[in-house]
């Protein structure tokens, strides 16, 4: 019963992207869903053969560069988008940093511990490596769809508040990151909850970060978009239950409340602490 639910998620994941991208009205779009898809079910091969999870993060990184690059070359005959090139950019970055983080550090690390009764189960991975399309797909469907209408510009008030928005939540994750690594390379912080820097402001700015980043790119879309293109916004409030709801902050918080959910310290960590939003 279970490996025909994975199936039916897998396959509902992958309706969900492809009929918002169809909205749209752009064919290029379309493509671009599907080329993300394509790259996570042929990555998830040697995946499963070696029963590995070292390179998924990376896969992420790289799909999302490659939809992107793939939106710019379509539209590159009608010349270059200094707009559409810099949000690309900007995604590119991002990508580039976050997916390589992530696989130094699994590669130091050994593992990543929430594979470890995924990786046996054929539909269950399948399932995991195809809902990482699904999030290629729609946190980077208002970008490809604005950069694909051809009407982004650069000189637009939405297009430089969104670029700011963007900026801060990078600055917010990289230095979140940062100093959750700094921390854990000390080894007498090895079995401690980090309470210092942004930590003190949220129990997760790193995610808080991610869902910013991603908000300052549907700004930065909006105001190419046009009728049921406006579906496409979706991205950050997509991107906020993926990482609230699902993995990240959900799989973390029950993590800790099992290590840490007697100590008094964390206790009031966490009722001082907001959870995503921080504090100011």
């Amino acid at each position: 019963m279970n490996k025909i639910i994975n199936v039916i998620i897998a396959l509902f994941s992958f309706l969900i992207a492809f009929g918002i991208a169809y909205s749209t009205g752009l064919s290029s779009v379309v493509m671009a869903v599907c080329l993300a898809y394509l790259i996570q079910w042929l990555l998830f091969i040697p995946a499963y053969v070696f029963q590995t999870e070292k390179f998924y993060d990376l896969s992420g990184g790289l799909t999302y560069i490659t939809v992107v690059i793939f939106s710019l070359a379509v539209t590159s005959n009608s010349g270059i988008n200094l707009a559409n090139l810099i949000i690309a950019i900007f995604i590119i970055i991002w990508a580039i940093r976050l997916s390589s983080f992530l696989f130094l550090r699994i590669s130091k690390d050994g593992e990543d511990k929430r594979f470890r009764s995924i990786k046996p189960n054929l539909t269950q991975f399948f399932m995991t490596w195809t809902l990482q399309g699904m999030w290629v797909s729609l946190c980077s469907m208002c970008a490809l769809t604005a950069i694909n209408t051809g009407r982004l510009e650069v000189m637009n008030i939405f297009f430089i508040i969104g670029a700011c928005i963007f900026v801060t939540g990078l600055y917010i994750e990289i230095k979140a990151d940062n100093q959750k690594s700094r921390f854990r390379s000390i080894p007498e912080n090895r079995d401690r909850f980090i309470t210092d820097g942004l930590w003190s402001k949220s129990r997760h700015p790193n995610y808080f970060g991610e869902v910013l980043l991603w908000s300052g790119i549907a700004v930065m879309s909006v105001s190419a978009l046009e009728g049921l293109q406006y579906i496409t916004l979706i991205s950050p409030i997509f991107t906020y239950l993926l990482l609230v709801h699902v993995s990240g902050v959900r799989m973390l918080e029950a993590r800790a409340d099992i290590k840490w959910g007697q100590d008094p310290e964390y206790k009031n960590y966490v009722e001082k602490t907001p959870m995503l939003f921080p504090k100011l």
